[in-house]
């Protein structure tokens, strides 16, 4: 069922009661205070009161106080929907599911992505990724990761798509697509991927396509619908970062052309904070990483750094940075000196 929580539409499975439904939001009953179509909804009524069909909730809880700082990331609008993070993260390489969970968690992402695959249903202790990935609380993004031909791509979709939709996730419709050219490289099949792009596009996907960072490609992968353009930073796991910066300029340059809004993410080679918040200042929308966090010494806290430079580069990119000059420009006054013939006042020796 449909209803509406804190004004963003979500997909339930129901019938449930509103005592049900807080641990599925990751919530305790006693750290929120829940209106039930602008009615307050006291916690001895938790489990009596049942949700319905376009039912509106506001969950609230206690913040910090004081007001916030004016400088509030603005969300991202793929496909008509608006994500509030602009950090999308993977969930493969963890060490543990539960550190897989943290991490998520701490890196503040809305938008995960999975890769679907038949080998690893459940672990050795019969636990399934599911089981850690409340779809409730996040976008599941399949990818057709591992994927060499337009065929296998097409067919990986298509079962993320049944898988989700079972979920009632809001990524049913969304694809990661990846259509890889060998093993070595990982680099993107650039013929196969547009070829992909338009028969899921047709299928009526929402097709965000991991790609080069090649600007002819990319204007022909937007031409032909996708839904979001995903230039590797570098190639996938080497946490190189942003080797070709002037290209990503020119792939922003041409596909926010008379489309300022259409999103570009940079999608791969990420290893640090320091190579999200250059992507972030760039003019990219996004970015997508997940050795970054996963392959770090410390992945929860890494997973905290990549969160802050998400939030720092997008507001550095949108503050607008000094000019670059080949000389020093004084930020001192220089009137007012006590000996301007000396430069600083030293006393005379």
């Amino acid at each position: 069922m449909r209803i509406t929580l804190n004004g963003e539409p979500r997909e339930l499975a129901g019938p449930l009661t509103l005592a049900e439904l807080l641990p599925q939001l990751g919530l305790k009953p006693e750290h929120v205070a829940v209106e039930l179509n602008r009615e307050m909804v006291p916690r001895s009524r938790h489990d009596r009161t049942v949700i319905a069909p376009e039912d509106e909730l506001e969950v609230v809880t206690l913040v910090g106080g004081g007001s916030g700082t004016g400088c509030e990331i603005e969300p991202l609008k793929i496909s008509g929907r608006n994500v509030r993070s602009r950090l999308f993260v993977g969930t493969g390489k963890y060490a543990t599911l539960e550190l897989m969970r943290d991490c998520l968690a701490a890196s503040g992402a809305e938008v995960v992505t999975v890769a679907v695959r038949r080998e690893r249903l459940t672990d050795r202790q019969g636990r399934n990724l599911l089981d850690f990935l409340d779809p409730t609380r996040y976008t599941i993004l399949p990818n057709t990761a591992g994927c060499f031909s337009v065929d296998d791509a097409l067919r990986t979709a298509r079962l993320g798509r049944e898988l989700l939709g079972g979920l009632g996730n809001p990524g049913a419709e969304w694809v990661k697509l990846e259509v890889l050219a060998d093993t070595r490289t990982l680099l993107p099949d650039p013929v196969a991927t547009l070829e992909a792009t338009g028969a899921l596009v047709n299928e009526g996907f929402q097709v965000l396509c991991y790609t080069s960072d090649d600007p002819v490609m990319a204007r022909r992968l937007k031409a032909a619908g996708a839904a979001s353009v995903m230039p590797a930073g570098s190639p996938i796991g080497s946490g190189q970062g942003v080797l070709n910066p002037n290209n990503i300029r020119i792939i922003l340059e041409d596909l926010k052309a008379g489309d300022p809004d259409y999103p570009v993410i940079i999608d791969a080679g990420v290893g640090t904070a320091s190579d999200v918040a250059i992507a972030m200042e760039l003019g990219c929308d996004g970015v997508l990483l997940n050795t970054g966090i996963a392959g770090a010494a410390d992945p929860l806290r890494m997973a905290h750094a990549m969160r802050l430079a998400v939030e720092a580069g997008w507001l550095a990119a949108t503050a607008g940075r000094i000019p670059r000059k080949l000389y020093a420009t004084a930020s001192s006054p220089s009137e007012g000196l006590l000996d301007p013939a000396r430069g600083l006042g030293r006393p005379s020796s």
